[in-house]
């Protein structure tokens, strides 16, 4: 019979959070690539501006939550993971977006 770890749960949430925003970092870096190009309209501007945003705004979240999870026990935050997984899903619509475009 298997013991539980409760430890190596925090951690394992905390390294889905970073895995998480490395892939809006790479999203938010893709969305901002079109307003590089000569000839960018305010569109691709906004569209970039709006993915730094986000990115961002789940870096400052995954670094609010961090000590919560170190905590023993680890502190709920039904919050914050709202908020990550709002943006997080607004991130994957600029996406698309600028699949679209």
């Amino acid at each position: 019979m298997t013991t539980r770890d409760p430890g190596a749960s925090p951690e394992r949430t905390r390294l889905a959070w970073r895995r998480t925003g490395l892939s809006a970092a790479a999203v938010a870096l893709l969305a901002a690539r079109p307003a590089v190009h000569p000839g960018a309209g305010p569109a691709e501007w906004l569209i970039a501006g709006a993915a730094l945003g986000g990115w961002a705004a789940l870096a400052a979240l995954a670094l609010h939550r961090a000590p919560g999870l170190r905590a023993r026990p680890p502190r709920p935050a039904p919050r914050s993971i709202r908020a990550y997984a709002l943006i997080t899903a607004a991130l994957a619509v600029l996406g698309g977006l600028v699949v679209m475009l």
